[in-house]
């Protein structure tokens, strides 16, 4: 009862006519972000992050949900007509969308699309607020020790789960920790990493990480490479699922929502993961697998559902416990700290109009791209057709003067054009972005817990492993570390099975 009149009170926030605008500013801008390929919702929100500076903390968090969310679809529709997925989590989407597209039910795919991230997503949103209540009330208890091993379990399973080698995942977040050290030092006012570079002081503006990172580095990579993008010719018709449509849908519906809210609530998890194992559930409980990989619905329907409900769990370790579930939520709690608002259980108490306002706009932006999607499909293709010789200089000229215009700094705007050629040479080398972002984020949080708990403890370590959420956290933390090293050792030994 208590969450419901929360949620009222968040709804009475978001449908106020500036916070209503901005939920759609951010569900249209999410869609095309997503579109467009070689984006993503991690590098659209760290590009439009400057547009929200003097914007007020909820509104602003309402444009970066909408952002998100619309990503999550926008990536279908590139899969579906050109084969090309928008962003990481639509890549199994291609696999039968475009197959669909090919026999000319591009509409249908499209649409089944829109409506089950529609469900997914709200259903998200519901369980989202109906989990963060009781799981704030536990995250009360919390102490300097339990936020020390909390912290460095988010890095740990973002580092462990960032996919490809966990050797580069970790040594990312290493060289992330080592980038958060510069500046002064929080306690004892030491300079550390400065190189007498006076701007330093206050440490690397996050922001300049991550546009750097994800928007001019991902323009440097993409630019690089050479793609050809083939349009479906077919008229774009039949957007409303038949019966027969609903009928193979409706299950892998329901299981890619439950399965994607709570892969979702993984820290460092996400959509990519979500859609692949609702794929493969999908492929291994059907009574004719074959059709999979040839125009099958349910490879559409499931999938699409996993990635948006994803959105809805990696909101609750972010709002929380201050622990983003992905590479996007990563961002958005560094914006979340440079508005002045610190993530995690107090949130809900100090701010429950900003996370009550949050969450009902997650609603109300469902609603809009639900409406959007069905309408303006045909619109959302003629966008696909910006040449990338006009889009990405756009994106570097609009990510060079949003950086400059938050500080007027030039020497912000030298470390961007540093950080841009670290993340181009991150993609070449297939270094993941998103856990050295994280560690920007996380580690002078980490090292403040540490510091505030060895001072409890008069210097003594006694205190992380005399408590017991401590040691559960840590352990937790400890088998993210060696999971990849047992992954490898089983398929070392499968391998010597079959040469056997």
């Amino acid at each position: 009862m208590e969450a419901l009149q929360q949620l009222m009170m968040g709804f009475s926030i978001a449908i106020t006519p500036v916070n209503l605008l901005y939920c759609l500013l951010g569900t249209i801008a999410g869609t095309i972000i997503g579109a467009l390929p070689g984006i993503g919702p991690s590098a659209g929100i760290s590009i439009l992050l400057p547009l929200t500076f003097g914007v007020n903390p909820t509104s602003a968090m309402i444009l970066m949900a909408g952002i998100y969310c619309g990503a999550m679809y926008g990536g279908t529709i590139t899969s579906v007509l050109i084969n090309l997925p928008g962003e990481a989590s639509s890549v199994m989407t291609t696999l039968d969308g475009y197959q669909m597209a090919l026999q000319g039910r591009a509409g249908t795919a499209l649409g089944m699309a829109a409506f089950g991230s529609f469900i997914a997503g709200t259903v998200s949103v519901i369980l989202l607020m109906l989990v963060a209540v009781p799981l704030v009330k536990v995250a009360l208890s919390f102490g300097p020790p339990e936020y020390f091993a909390l912290m460095l379990m988010g890095l740990t399973t973002i580092a462990g789960l960032s996919g490809g080698s966990a050797l580069k995942a970790f040594l990312v977040t290493f060289l992330g920790l080592l980038v958060s050290t510069a500046g002064m030092d929080a306690l004892s006012g030491h300079p550390r990493l400065t190189f007498d570079f006076p701007e330093l002081l206050d440490g690397v503006n996050f922001l300049v990480v991550a546009v750097g990172l994800f928007g001019i580095g991902e323009v440097l990579y993409t630019a690089e490479k050479t793609m050809k993008l083939e349009f479906v010719t077919t008229t774009i018709k039949g957007v409303w699922p038949n019966r027969e449509d609903w009928r193979l849908s409706w299950k892998p519906i329901t299981r890619g929502t439950f399965m994607g809210f709570i892969v979702g609530v993984l820290p460092g998890a996400g959509g990519t993961i979500a859609s692949f194992l609702s794929y493969a559930t999908e492929k291994k409980l059907s009574r004719h697998p074959e059709r999979f990989g040839k125009g099958a619905i349910e490879g559409v329907a499931g999938p699409e559902s996993a990635n948006n409900s994803s959105t809805g769990g990696a909101m609750v370790p972010l709002l929380t416990l201050g622990i983003p579930g992905s590479g996007t939520t990563a961002i958005m709690l560094g914006a979340l700290m440079m508005f002045g608002l610190q993530p995690g259980p107090l949130l809900f108490q100090k701010n429950p109009d900003f996370v009550w306002g949050v969450i009902a706009s997650m609603y109300i932006g469902n609603v809009m791209l639900l409406i959007m999607n069905i309408g303006c499909i045909p619109l959302f293709v003629k966008i696909l057709k910006i040449p990338n010789f006009l889009l990405m200089p756009l994106i570097i000229v609009f990510s060079t003067v949003g950086v400059y215009a938050v500080d007027n700094s030039p020497f912000d705007v030298g470390l961007l054009y540093i950080f841009s050629i670290v993340g181009y040479l991150m993609r070449k080398f297939d270094l993941p972005p998103a856990p050295l972002v994280l560690s920007v984020v996380l580690g002078p949080m980490v090292e403040r817990a540490l510091r505030q708990s060895l001072s409890m403890s008069l210097g003594s370590y006694d205190i992380f492993y005399t408590r017991p959420i401590t040691v559960g956290l840590l352990l937790l933390a400890f088998a993210m570390i060696l999971w990849p090293a047992v992954g490898w050792f089983r398929d070392r030994r499968r391998r010597g099975a079959d040469a056997s």
